[in-house]
């Protein structure tokens, strides 16, 4: 039987839609074209499979998402998932926290971090940039207006230069929405 996961964990949950998920054998030429280009280079996620429903969003989606998490320069790509991490706890999306969660120790090869996040939110001790990081994702997240100037000094005194604090911007706006969007369209299940 399964179960809905509640709780924050980087024992990533499965993602259970409330949408029929295409069926790549009835796909449209041109639902097969918006899957082209995938998040990742693994298989076609459900909830992928659930956007190709709406064409347009998704020929639009998958580069934007792609173009923000993965692309050179700026924020590392581990960083850039502290920001995912840091909407998804704020927006109580646990499916988009375990899988950002589980790339950042992917990535970094530390579990310490997560850890600590996982267990005290924004009071988590963990090295200065990535509070900085964590700190103004969550605020950016709870409400975008009242990040301030305060803010980005904090940022660029913990060492990120502008194009990084734009990287954060973009990766946290962008799970803001992404939360948002798979709170409404499914949930996280245990199995």
């Amino acid at each position: 039987m399964s179960r809905i996961v509640h709780e924050f964990t980087t024992d990533i949950p499965v993602w259970k839609p409330y949408v029929k998920p295409l069926d790549l054998t009835e796909a449209s030429p041109e639902q097969l074209d918006a899957l082209k280009i995938t998040p990742s280079n693994t298989k076609v996620s459900d909830y992928v499979l659930v956007l190709a429903h709406d064409v347009e969003t998704l020929k639009h989606r998958t580069p934007l998402f792609n173009g923000v998490m993965y692309n050179k320069g700026g924020l590392s790509r581990a960083e850039r998932e502290i920001g995912a991490v840091g909407a998804s706890i704020v927006n109580r999306c646990i499916y988009c926290a375990a899988v950002h969660a589980g790339r950042y120790n992917q990535l970094t090869k530390d579990e310490t971090v997560i850890d600590a996040i996982f267990a005290d939110g924004v009071d988590a001790e963990i090295e200065p940039r990535l509070k900085a990081i964590l700190d103004f994702s969550v605020k950016l997240s709870k409400c975008p207006q009242d990040a301030n100037e305060d803010d980005m000094q904090a940022l660029v005194d913990a060492g990120l230069a502008r194009d990084e604090i734009l990287d954060l911007i973009l990766s946290t706006a962008l799970f803001g929405w992404a939360n948002r969007l798979m709170h409404t369209l499914g949930e996280p299940i245990a199995e």
